[in-house]
């Protein structure tokens, strides 16, 4: 495997991890600034996720039409233009002067930086061999909590000092990869190869008879997951903030190391679902013990030391499911559409979930406290979104991306 991925398929994942990981912490910074975005506007706890929901509502528009522009006009010039406005768009999050405006910037932000997700993803499949692939994809992921663990860094040493504008100044940090990703990043040569099978009209195409069972099942089980996500890392700042009564380097410090111990769970669920299990086994598998784990942490936990261990291994499993799952849906759809179906099935669940779940999640919270709200509206979830998978068709590891469709064929 090793003589196959050495060269430029080795060095355009390296670029696509770097890439990755710097959105996935650009998008980080505003968990950690909610609690200080919420005491600065004077807003309730369900009033700051009303922010975070109408903006993920936005958001999701935008990506969609980004996502369908990858298919399009290609893999590189997407993934240039969101290196480059994310980054832009991140920093500006410092001077918004009102809620409405930070909902309008984070919204564009949301959809620049989740741009990432399909386009590296469709390039990392469309370059890599078929041996590995999945191994690879599932490596990238690692960039989500990663990007989190960094963000914490900045949150640790920038909020008690300079406060949650400030710390938006880091998204600039990333500005300088467009140049690396201008100079060293091709257009894939499959994507070349299959340009003229473009469809006029991609969305319609996921829901037609081969693919319709697929889009909905994988749609779905998406928006479940990301709705318990986004609930439970959006809201965990305020949670541990509020209902444990942690300060902000704490609570900065159990995210920050819990995702990055979390990144073995990412490693282990690659390499599981490359060698041992079907990726879609693994999945179901990853993301049931991520929500008992989930249960247990919100009902059994009371130390710091105690939630930080819990944690940790909660992120092993339930955000570690996100490198099978990636791979999986990258996989199942023609080289044609895949940017489409993944920002549709992908980021578009995505954000739709996140716009949902904390809010919902808020609300429940404020009429039935943290431990119940909490642990109702996230583990349950979360729980359906791993059962799911299992009315997918199970596909061999091993298999060309080619082959993967002439497989659901038969």
């Amino acid at each position: 495997m090793l003589s196959e991925i050495r060269g430029y398929p080795l060095r355009v994942f390296g670029i696509c991890f770097v890439a990755y990981s710097f959105a996935q912490m650009d998008l980080a910074l505003f968990g950690y600034a909610i609690p200080f975005i919420r005491e600065e506007f004077g807003l309730t706890l369900s009033g700051v996720m009303s922010i975070v929901s109408s903006a993920f509502l936005l958001g999701g528009g935008l990506l969609v039409v980004l996502g369908v522009l990858g298919d399009r006009i290609g893999r590189l010039r997407m993934f240039q233009f969101s290196v480059l406005t994310s980054s832009l768009l991140v920093a500006l999050h410092s001077i918004v002067p009102n809620p409405f405006s930070l909902v309008l910037l984070r919204g564009a932000s949301i959809a620049t930086g989740g741009l990432s997700y399909p386009i590296t993803g469709a390039i990392i499949t469309e370059e890599f061999p078929a041996h590995g692939r999945g191994l690879f994809m599932g490596l990238l992921q690692i960039g989500y909590p990663l990007g989190w663990a960094i963000a914490s860094l900045w949150a640790m040493w920038i909020l008690p000092i300079y406060g949650w504008r400030a710390l938006f100044l880091v998204g600039l940090l990333s500005l300088p990869l467009i140049l690396v990703v201008s100079k060293w990043v091709r257009e894939p040569p499959r994507y070349k190869a299959a340009k003229d099978q473009l469809s006029p009209r991609p969305i319609r195409e996921l829901f037609s008879a081969s693919m319709r069972h697929r889009t909905i099942i994988l749609f779905s089980a998406q928006f479940l997951f990301v709705w318990a996500y986004s609930a439970s890392i959006f809201l965990f700042p305020s949670y541990l903030r509020e209902f444990r009564g942690m300060e902000a380097f704490d609570f900065a410090l159990v995210i920050g190391a819990g995702n990055a111990i979390g990144i073995l769970g990412y490693i282990l669920a690659a390499l599981v679902g490359e060698y041992l299990l079907s990726r879609r086994n693994t999945v179901v598998i990853w993301t049931v013990i991520g929500a008992v784990l989930f249960e247990l942490m919100i009902w059994t936990t009371e130390s710091f030391w105690e939630i930080l261990a819990v944690y940790s291994f909660m992120s092993m499993f339930f955000y570690g499911s996100a490198a099978v799952k990636f791979a999986y849906l990258a996989e199942v759809f023609p080289t044609y559409i895949r940017s489409t179906a993944m920002t549709f099935c992908g980021s578009g669940a995505v954000v739709l979930g996140s716009a949902a779940g904390p809010y919902c999640v808020s609300l429940a919270v404020e009429q039935w406290g943290w431990t119940l709200g909490y642990a109702t509206l996230v583990g349950v979830p979360l729980l359906m979104a791993g059962l799911l998978y299992l009315a997918l068709m199970p596909i061999p590891s091993g298999l060309e991306v080619e082959d993967i469709q002439n497989y659901f064929n038969r």
